[in-house]
C-alpha cells in the first residue's frame, strides 16, 4: 500500500488545501502589486509570503508523515490566520477570496494538529 493511501482523508485534505492556499496566496501578492498602493504595504506582502511559505511546507511535511506535520500544522493555521486578518482588511474581492481560503485552511490545518 502507498503512503498516500494509508494517509487519513483528513490528512489528504489538509493537503490540497495547503497546495490551493499557497496558490492564492501567490495569485493575491501578484494582485496587490498590480493595484500598488496600501495594499503593497510591507505587513500585507509578508503576511501573503509567510502564509505562502508555511503552506508549502506543510504540505510537503504531512505528504511524507513527517513526525514533526503536527506542530507544522499549528504554525502553518496561525500564518494562515495572519494573512486572512491582513487580506480581509482590504475591500477588494482578490483579497477577500484570499482570507476566505486562507481561513479555511486554517481550520484544516488545526484540525489535523489535533488529530494527531
Amino acid at each position: 500500500m502507498t503512503q498516500m493511501a494509508e494517509m487519513s482523508q483528513q490528512m489528504r485534505q489538509c493537503i490540497d488545501m495547503c497546495h490551493e492556499a499557497h496558490t492564492m496566496c501567490g495569485q493575491t501578492m501578484q494582485h496587490a502589486l498590480a493595484k500598488g498602493g496600501p495594499m503593497v504595504e510591507r505587513q500585507t506582502m509578508m503576511a501573503l509570503m509567510d502564509c505562502a511559505d508555511m503552506c508549502s511546507m506543510c504540505a510537503d511535511m504531512c505528504m511524507r508523515q513527517s513526525r514533526m506535520a503536527s506542530e507544522m500544522s499549528k504554525m502553518c493555521a496561525e500564518a494562515c490566520r495572519a494573512a486572512a486578518d491582513t487580506c480581509s482588511r482590504f475591500d477588494d474581492p482578490q483579497m477577500r477570496t484570499c482570507a476566505e481560503m486562507t481561513r479555511k485552511c486554517a481550520d484544516m490545518c488545526e484540525q489535523v494538529a489535533m488529530a494527531r
